[in-house]
């Protein structure tokens, strides 16, 4: 019997098959690597390798890549198959529940085997990365959190515990243990880009745009290299410039490794449009820079998948003028299935049209699709920093349709958030509010 380096046991498994399989976790907790290649050359090697078979599943699911349902299906078959104990059985239900689109059964399954089995470092990634999903943010906090006692430092991958622990607490409003913990992680294992990016989110919340300059800037190479989750944390660098003003290493960022470095995958696509509409609400045009996304979106897109990633891809096609791909992206909203359906219906649909709204210059409109929805819009996933984009659209689109009363109380509820940003500055300018108001 072989086991993985958290004592727990692996069907199928042999010794150098259980180290491949770790090395291939490790990888995955850092958010660099290969890890996918790893399972591959694990499965060929043994077959038999239930876990082999799930991790590669997970990996395909947890990229919201609609086109790898095939070998996602695949995977599962191979698993279904193949001899497993019951915590092995418990991931295999999990995947199968989300590739059916049942993300809040998948996290429920996936819970369970938590709490049976509470130091199975796959369980919590792929736990904590469907509460990402969606928006619970106190599972974020919680699930990490009860499995924390069975963990010691000495142990393989307590990095990535407390990196995954400082990003629910950050969500949940606790900024300094939030931060406390990312900086221990990072010192553990400065390869962590999870625990970079959770540090980074405490210090976009507190609008701490220097300091997350520099601590961004610091170690690049630590959260860079051979990661897969460089483009998210170069997007929490070029945040912090663009809150500053600092308009011109925005859009260094932009054309630099924001979009070149980046490979064709979902997350990444998705911060490229949230970047460019942010530079467009601005009143910066993003130019041809919409095209270029737009074409990365056509060779791996598929509407109606999830809601969280069509919004951001309506972005970009409202920037590129193809409503073509807007339609169809209405129409798929109509089509979801699985939790989709009510990711789409609650969330999604009204932000999408809220923002076709925007984008014609129907500012009242606008308005009055989004505000009802801003408050719940973590329904259909994504982070606080990155739902900020429905409010900088609602408060610039109150600005552009002359609603001074909404523009001030929107912009006085962000000064009490962040009130030395410049930006919050600039929009109490707009909003004809007195400057002291918004540094108060």
């Amino acid at each position: 019997m072989s086991f993985d380096l958290q004592g727990n046991s692996l069907t199928g498994a042999s010794q150098n098959g259980a180290a491949q399989f770790a090395a291939a976790l490790q990888q995955l907790s850092n958010y660099a690597g290969d890890p996918l290649g790893l399972a591959e050359q694990v499965i060929a090697a043994e077959p038999g390798f239930v876990m082999a078979h799930v991790l590669k599943a997970w990996l395909y699911l947890l990229g919201t890549d609609a086109k790898a349902a095939a070998a996602i299906q695949a995977a599962i078959a191979e698993a279904e198959r193949l001899p497993s104990n019951a915590r092995e059985q418990g991931h295999v239900a999990a995947v199968k529940a989300l590739a059916g689109g049942r993300f809040h059964q998948a996290s429920r399954i996936i819970e369970d085997v938590s709490v049976q089995y509470p130091r199975d470092l796959l369980a919590l990634i792929a736990g904590h990365q469907l509460d990402f999903f969606t928006g619970n943010s106190r599972m974020l906090r919680d699930r990490i959190g009860r499995a924390a006692p069975h963990w010691s430092k000495s142990m393989a991958g307590y990095h990535s515990l407390l990196g995954m622990h400082a990003f629910g607490l950050e969500e949940m409003g606790d900024y300094a243990q939030a931060e406390a913990k990312g900086r221990e992680a990072l010192s553990l294992q400065r390869h962590d880009g999870w625990a970079k990016h959770a540090v980074a989110h405490v210090l976009e919340m507190q609008g701490r745009h220097d300091d997350g300059i520099r601590f961004m800037r610091e170690d690049v190479e630590g959260w860079t290299k051979d990661s897969f989750f460089a483009v998210h944390n170069w997007w929490h660098l070029a945040l912090y410039h663009l809150d500053r003003g600092d308009e011109a290493a925005v859009l260094e960022l932009a054309d630099g490794p924001i979009t070149t470095v980046a490979q064709n995958q979902m997350m990444d696509l998705v911060d490229a449009s949230a970047l460019l509409w942010r530079l467009h609400l601005r009143g910066i045009d993003p130019g041809k820079r919409w095209a270029a996304l737009v074409a990365r979106y056509e060779d791996l897109w598929v509407p109606g998948y999830y809601a969280f990633n069509d919004l951001h891809a309506v972005m970009a096609f409202l920037g590129a003028g193809r409503q073509d791909l807007v339609e169809a992206t209405l129409a798929a909203q109509m089509d979801a299935e699985g939790d989709n359906i009510a990711f789409s219906n609650d969330v999604g649909l009204p932000l999408i049209q809220g923002f076709i709204a925007f984008h014609k210059g129907d500012h009242a409109k606008a308005v009055s699709l989004m505000r009802p929805v801003r408050n719940s819009a973590a329904r259909f996933g994504g982070s606080h920093a990155q739902r900020d984009i429905i409010d900088l659209t609602l408060l610039e689109a109150a600005l552009r349709g002359g609603d001074t009363a909404l523009a001030q109380a929107l912009t006085a509820e962000r000064a009490a958030a962040k009130h030395d940003s410049p930006l919050v500055a600039l929009f109490a300018r707009r909003a004809g509010m007195v400057p002291e108001t918004a540094a108060a």
